[in-house]
């Protein structure tokens, strides 16, 4: 059967090959390589605190950190699981794959919320932006590895960045989501009350979105989890240079001791960012929203009709 390709052939291969070695490389490398600067200087910055304070000092952070946002039962499994890293001996590596995730997880958070506010405040930088971050969500992770590695180089901070590009989607959709899905009747209140686009952004509508921003905050932390996995591939180290060794000795058990090591950071850090977003603004009510930000009060929960309960509002 006829095909197009019968007729006109694109050469897209070549062309991309071109643009990047001809001149984003020679032309722009330098630039690339100094945007590491800040990432690495926060890397080793987390590093070095991890390495330096003692492992039982460290798991009894995350340990009360789960107990406080998680549950006591939580704080078991975190403390069992982080000796349990400690015993089989990936305790090092699992300190390097936490502070590359801290450190992604800090620059989505200062890049994605700034954005994801901006975009839910103009619907044409929305449809400018949505077809970007479909573009990064759907892009396989490996792809990135290529062009990173050209532009920036081996090793942690390139992995980092190549993370953040990766994770960043998330937190930019959720913003602009929970921004946008502040009531209308309340802008129109604070409005009313002559309050100013900025007043309602900071002090009505960001605080009631925060719990949906949590949530992206939460998926961001996931991805960047599985891409600080991946990028071990381009010399970023930690727990996924234990499965990458394992997979290129065959040797299950080393493979298998990083995939658990991942696996309990993972939870670990899920049910924390969970619990965070549940407690920083569970059952915050537009009352509540209004009183604290016209009078600048913090009414009593007890007293707000939205968290009566039902025996209570009978009574």
């Amino acid at each position: 059967m006829i095909s197009p390709s019968d007729f006109i052939t694109i050469p897209f291969d070549d062309a991309v090959n071109s643009f990047v070695h001809g001149f984003l490389v020679p032309y722009f490398r330098p630039f690339f390589r100094a945007l590491q600067v800040p990432v690495n200087e926060l890397l080793m910055a987390i590093n070095q605190l991890f390495t330096v304070v003692p492992m039982l000092v460290t798991t009894a952070v995350f340990a009360l950190l789960s107990w406080r946002l998680a549950g006591r039962t939580m704080a078991i499994v975190t403390f069992l699981g982080f000796c349990f890293i400690d015993m089989i001996g990936l305790w090092p590596e699992t300190m390097t794959t936490l502070s590359m995730i801290i450190t992604s997880v800090l620059f989505c958070a200062i890049i994605g919320i700034p954005v994801g506010i901006l975009v839910a405040r103009s619907d044409i930088g929305w449809k400018i932006v949505r077809p970007i971050l479909d573009i990064m969500q759907t892009v396989p992770s490996f792809v990135y590895l290529v062009p990173i590695v050209m532009l920036f180089g081996v090793g942690r901070a390139p992995g980092i960045i190549a993370t953040i590009i990766f994770a960043l989607p998330p937190i930019v959709r959720m913003t602009n989501l929970g921004i946008r899905n502040v009531r209308g009747d309340l802008i129109e209140a604070c409005e009313s009350f002559g309050a100013t686009s900025w007043q309602i952004l900071w002090e009505v509508q960001f605080p009631l979105a925060l719990r949906t921003v949590m949530a992206g905050l939460n998926q961001t932390l996931m991805l960047a989890l599985s891409m600080v996995v991946i990028a071990a591939l381009i010399g970023a180290e930690g727990l996924g240079g234990i499965v990458n060794t394992g997979l290129g000795r065959l040797d299950v058990g080393l493979a298998t001791a990083g995939g658990v090591g991942i696996v309990i950071l993972a939870i670990v850090l899920d049910r924390i960012t969970q619990g965070l977003a549940e407690g920083r603004n569970g059952n915050l009510s537009l009352r509540r929203a209004l009183m604290t930000f016209f009078r600048g009060q913090s009414p009593d929960r007890s007293s707000d009709p939205d968290t009566l309960s039902g025996r209570e509002k009978a009574a």
